[in-house]
């Protein structure tokens, strides 16, 4: 049962990365407008985050939709989710009416128009879908499993002997 939460956490996660990069990969120019919003970078690492951010999205999908190196994508993915929670609290809290343009789009919005506390509790639950994930990798349909057999690890839960050792 805790593999097939572990299998939907990590497929979800990787659903979401893999939209979401795909989504800013198709629009750079918007991605860019996004990342100026936030209003917290110097002008030169602004083009590096645009251009950088969907590509480490698509990465992190591709390798959780494989569940290749689990534990280590759930962790890079949770500091993301934490850096994005981050720039979506402070440019609420400065008082930026921005969409955070984490699905596209993204940039200056009129006022009332943004959607802070929807976008942190949305991102907050894939943060918890990445602690899943850090605290139980072991998910169903992933080359992490298919090497762990390869390497004589068995997948499957060790018996429980120790009846038998006491005599029972």
């Amino acid at each position: 049962m805790l593999d097939a939460v572990g299998t939907l956490a990590r497929l979800g996660l990787a659903a979401v990365w893999l939209v979401s990069g795909a989504v800013k990969l198709a629009d750079p120019g918007q991605t860019l407008i996004a990342v100026q919003a936030y209003d917290v970078l110097p002008g030169a690492l602004v083009n590096v985050v645009a251009v950088a951010l969907p590509l480490v999205e698509l990465v992190l999908g591709l390798f959780l939709l494989a569940g290749l190196l689990t534990r280590w994508v759930a962790g890079a993915a949770l500091v993301l989710l934490l850096v994005l929670i981050a720039g979506i609290a402070q440019s609420w809290a400065r008082g930026l009416s921005i969409d955070c343009g984490c699905f596209g789009g993204g940039g200056q919005v009129a006022a009332g128009q943004t959607a802070y506390p929807q976008e942190i509790l949305r991102d907050s639950g894939f943060a918890l879908l990445a602690v899943w994930l850090l605290a139980r990798p072991r998910t169903w349909l992933s080359v992490d499993g298919w090497l762990a057999r390869g390497r004589g690890n068995s997948v499957e839960p060790e018996p429980d002997y120790s009846g038998i050792a006491e005599g029972n």
